[in-house]
């Protein structure tokens, strides 16, 4: 769909100019909502059936990145606005469901996945929230971390365990459910990143999702490829103003984009963005719920080059790079994060290496052998 290249490349520029302002207030960019609304990109991957544009990941991802690249808080918005809890509802949610969430998301908002505990980050089955059954639905009780959109978005799917084991159970808000406190963040400031507390909260029967905790997380993989889309177009747009400014700043009597050092620099950050794009539209043509080692080798790989991309460009402009009034500096602390949020780049190594190995996660220690340790001690 070449025409959401189009739009997005369209509202760009007003991203670009706006992007310090948010990260300086830290307000959510509710005016950037608006153009991603009005150019109807805010749920483009939902069917048509239910409202959407229908596109597909690939068809997104270029738009993904020309947004990210003007901003990387408005463009982790558009994702969640096509993929993540959005991504789960439209494939295992019934047609109520998929209505009700094609209607809010389409008219801006932002789903809120809520998996992550203060106790069980990586280890997601570790989580501790529980949802009982009681008369006409279930009653939710627990904390959640770092939910990013908390405070701001309306629709919630929330991970808790069950006597059936973790479920998805959908929610609008509403009483038992508040924001305990945010976190003051180092990059993404405009993004507010929660702790939200379930207090007898409250959701009918038709609340529940589908899928089992395999189903759910098999769906996370679209954010997965999401999240390495917005890192890529960050350090693409880091690797264009290195460029530009290597071809205008002269020093010792020319241009630094002759010395051969700096040349090789932009060789190395255009030859890992392209390698870090050809992954991540290899796992985004892998199916409607990618394939889930593509996913997980395209989001390490494009994150972990966006960060040394962006590094190296802010290394091409020296002092000027490390002031805060260039864009630069705020791409740094912004594209950090994506090493970490979505599967730290550790998980997705080892969930790699499991597949490499025919073993499956999480991978457990044997049991400790005390005698064994004392003997291998003594030698």
């Amino acid at each position: 769909m070449p025409n959401l290249v189009a739009r997005a490349a369209a509202i760009a520029p007003g991203f670009a100019a706006r992007a310090d302002h948010w990260d300086q207030t830290r307000i959510y960019p509710e005016d950037n909502v608006a153009d991603l609304v009005r150019a109807g990109l805010m749920g483009a991957t939902i069917p048509k059936d239910f409202g959407g544009a229908g596109a597909s990941l690939a068809d997104l991802l270029p738009a993904i990145e020309a947004i990210s690249g003007a901003c990387t808080l408005t463009g982790r918005i558009l994702v969640e606005g096509n993929m993540g809890a959005l991504s789960a509802v439209m494939a295992y949610g019934t047609p109520a469901q998929k209505a009700r969430w094609s209607q809010l998301v389409r008219a801006g908002d932002k789903p809120a996945i809520c998996i992550t505990e203060p106790g069980a980050g990586s280890d997601a089955r570790a989580m501790t929230t529980r949802s009982h059954r009681v008369p006409g639905g279930w009653r939710i009780d627990g904390v959640k971390h770092w939910i990013t959109g908390g405070g701001v978005s309306r629709l919630h799917l929330v991970f808790a365990q069950t006597e059936d084991g973790i479920r998805g159970f959908l929610t609008e808000g509403g009483e038992g459910l508040r924001v305990a406190r945010l976190e003051r963040t180092m990059g993404l400031c405009g993004m507010p990143e929660a702790e939200l507390h379930f207090d007898h909260h409250f959701v009918p029967e038709t609340a529940l999702l589908d899928a089992d905790f395999g189903d759910l997380m098999a769906a996370y993989n679209v954010q997965r490829i999401g999240a390495g889309t917005i890192a890529l177009g960050v350090a693409a747009q880091a690797a264009n103003l290195a460029r530009d400014h290597l071809l205008k700043r002269r020093q010792f009597d020319r241009p630094l984009a002759e010395f051969q050092g700096l040349q090789w620099m932009l060789a190395d950050m255009d030859t890992e963005l392209a390698a870090a794009r050809l992954l991540l539209q290899d796992a985004a043509a892998s199916g409607a719920l990618p394939d889930r080692t593509k996913a997980a080798r395209a989001k390490l790989l494009a994150s972990e080059t966006a960060v040394r991309v962006v590094d190296r460009a802010l290394q091409c402009f020296g002092a000027a790079g490390y002031s805060d009034a260039h864009p630069l500096e705020r791409m740094y602390r912004d594209v950090r994060m994506f090493t970490i949020g979505g599967g730290t780049a550790q998980v997705l190594r080892n969930q790699i290496a499991a597949h490499v190995l025919g073993q499956k996660l999480p991978q457990r220690p044997a049991a400790f052998d005390a005698d064994r340790a004392g003997a291998i001690a003594a030698e």
